[in-house]
């Protein structure tokens, strides 16, 4: 990645994307001199690590990079508190599937639990969700190519909004990613007309805060304090961000390849609206960006992933030439974001740092080092 100067310029950010030449003479997006010459493109990750075999029993580890979460185990059991809802969204289920069958916990977490019963899958969201804006992200779905949408308008249950869903084969282990078709659905969707009632998708720097925030306080971590100076020294950046002028383009909001599910009649669609909406497309390209940059990604499934955004005409990089003129300052703030859910979850289970947490915290302190 270029390097990032040592403070912002105090100067205006411009309300529009602008070119390469642009954000460097105006300091939105530091990537090199003040001339408007463009940097070097760069193809290497920042830091050089050597990145583990991809042999059958080397997967199931990278699955959780590259799909951006942790997948319950199916002897997971539902925790006491969240009984309740877990019953209640199974009654739910067992109601609308013609197909019946067992229900299974497919994820859990503080926020929100996703369960499947025969052909459907019922999805408890946040308690701090907007109906009015979920309802709308609901809008947008049914009327976007590409994107699984929920089968009705979501409701409560339990005292959570709940949205319904057709079943979909998720990105697994023992097949190849599906980076060609990933980024072909991600370049669909943002060059998608933007429908008039679509919310907008902002709150990058409150989500990057987030992550941090909720690292353990009052310990000698050196990991901890890394990403905490790393997180500090990025932050004018991120609160100079401008929002992008309508109409922006219509961005997924949280895009990684566990988004992705296969349908028998549609082949691969997008799923997880819940933060679909207008903004700035570069932001749906930090997570992959990020874990090559990290050299957690190798080079290779990094350029099919590009080579087919570009080829399908997505507009978050330029056509051709250096993509990190737009996505340099996403994918710093993602590897800190990255970082801190990794590190603050090594934390709370009480062991250490392993072999593709610690090459995070290494370039969080090459971010730091650069600014």
């Amino acid at each position: 990645m270029p390097p990032l100067p040592s403070r912002p310029r105090s100067v205006t950010p411009p309300r529009t994307r602008g070119s390469a030449g642009e954000r460097a003479s105006t300091g939105y997006l530091p990537i090199g001199g003040g001339d408007g010459a463009r940097a070097a493109p760069r193809t290497r990750p920042v830091v050089t690590v050597t990145t583990p075999p991809r042999g059958p029993g080397n997967r199931g580890a990278g699955l959780r990079w590259l799909t951006g979460r942790v997948p319950t185990p199916a002897s997971h059991g539902v925790t006491r508190s969240d009984r309740a809802l877990f019953d209640a969204l199974v009654g739910t289920g067992r109601a609308r599937s013609a197909a019946g069958g067992e229900a299974e916990l497919l994820y859990e977490r503080k926020d929100s639990v996703i369960v499947r019963v025969g052909d459907i899958v019922l999805k408890a969201h946040p308690e701090g969700v907007r109906p009015a804006d979920l309802v709308a992200r609901v809008r947008v779905a049914a009327s976007t190519p590409g994107l699984l949408a929920p089968l009705e308008p979501p409701f409560p249950v339990a005292g959570r909004t709940v949205t319904v869903w057709p079943h979909g084969t998720p990105v697994t282990p023992d097949v190849d990613p599906p980076w060609e078709e990933g980024a072909r659905l991600l370049a669909r969707l943002h060059r998608h007309p933007v429908p008039a009632h679509a919310p907008a998708c902002r709150g990058w720097a409150r989500r990057v805060a987030r992550a941090v925030g909720r690292l353990p306080r009052g310990t000698n971590d050196a990991a901890v304090a890394e990403i905490r100076r790393t997180h500090a020294g990025l932050s004018p950046w991120l609160r100079s961000l401008p929002e992008p002028e309508a109409p922006a383009c219509l961005v997924h909001g949280d895009w990684h390849l566990g988004q992705l599910v296969h349908t028998p009649n549609a082949g691969w669609r997008l799923i997880d609206i819940g933060d679909l909406g207008t903004g700035d497309p570069a932001w749906d390209l930090a997570r992959p960006a990020a874990l090559f940059a990290s050299g957690l990604l190798p080079p290779r499934e990094w350029e099919r992933f590009l080579a087919a955004y570009r080829a399908a005409g997505g507009p978050a990089v330029p056509p051709e030439g250096d993509p990190w003129s737009t996505l340099d300052l996403p994918a710093r703030a993602m590897v800190v974001q990255i970082a801190a859910t990794r590190v603050g979850r090594a934390r709370a289970e009480g062991r250490p740092l392993n072999e593709q947490e610690e090459p995070l915290v290494r370039i969080c302190r090459r971010i730091r080092l650069s600014h």
